[in-house]
């Protein structure tokens, strides 16, 4: 078993997943992974940044599939004994022009920003090693898709006792909502990536607080983040920020010194803490 520190980021052959590895291959001392879901497109990545001089290294991971995930697992386990640094960057967007009917959208852009993030944080959140850090990417359209939500909703979302089970049975309302045409109805914004990010921002301070109860001592930082509006497919040409840019504020949480106590638990941009 290897007793170099490993980090892992999701959904990293282009984007801003891409530019935090190039950044972690730079300054993380130890092993990076990353990871796609197609493994020719994840090798052409890695290829990319091995003529930069770096070196990364490859893993098939598909956040929509369980077995994928599983796989992931066992391997860090076997070969690490457990996980350093994990970035929950993996995530899908519809055009604002996809003509899709919203509930299809809706279903499916929760599956993977929400579900399968959670999915990922079930198994490899138990393999945080001492001072592990983790990073999960959510979006400023989570303030703003909140602040288009019923005050009900709201007080719920932000409340400091919401559990994971509550969590899941809201986001999962909000798809059934969407099926049933009454989603606006029922205090929902009309946004099925901001709600899905409204998901993962929530989900950390869930898993930050469970941290705090079960292992405070191991002193392993957990946040949410927005990396900016950045030019990549998903958010189109027009966007103010390169994706190196994007990478700043994930890296920096990515990359909290071992002697740091926070941030945790927070919604960070720019390097900053944000009120929820």
């Amino acid at each position: 078993m290897s007793s170099v520190p490993v980090a892992v980021v999701t959904g990293s052959n282009k984007g801003i997943g891409f530019s935090i590895v190039r950044d972690l291959c730079k300054q993380f001392k130890g092993d990076v992974y990353l990871t796609a879901r197609d493994p020719a497109r994840g090798q052409e990545a890695v290829a990319k940044l091995q003529e930069e001089g770096l070196h990364p290294l490859f893993h098939q991971l598909d956040i929509d599939d369980l077995q994928s995930i599983r796989a992931l697992r066992d391997f860090l386990k076997e070969k690490y004994g457990g996980l350093n640094v994990l970035v929950n960057n993996a995530g899908i967007a519809f055009k604002v022009s996809d003509r899709t009917p919203f509930a299809v959208q809706a279903e499916v852009t929760l599956k993977t920003n929400f579900f399968g993030t959670r999915n990922i944080c079930t198994e490899l959140l138990p393999l945080m090693k001492p001072y592990g850090r983790v990073v999960n990417v959510s979006s400023m359209v989570s303030i703003s898709a909140l602040a288009g939500c019923s005050q009900e909703l709201q007080k719920k979302f932000r409340s400091d006792t919401i559990t994971e089970d509550e969590l899941v049975e809201l986001m999962t309302k909000f798809v059934e909502d969407t099926k049933k045409s009454v989603h606006e109805k029922e205090g929902w914004p009309n946004t099925a990536y901001g709600v899905s990010k409204i998901g993962v921002t929530v989900l950390s301070r869930i898993q930050a607080r469970m941290l705090n109860e079960k292992r405070k001592d191991d002193h392993i930082l957990l946040n949410a983040c927005c990396p900016g509006w950045v030019r990549t497919d998903m958010a189109g040409p027009k966007a103010p920020k390169s994706p190196e840019e994007g990478a700043e504020t994930p890296v920096y949480l990515a990359l909290l010194p071992s002697n740091a106590d926070g941030p945790h638990g927070q919604f960070v941009s720019e390097k900053t803490v944000r009120a929820w």
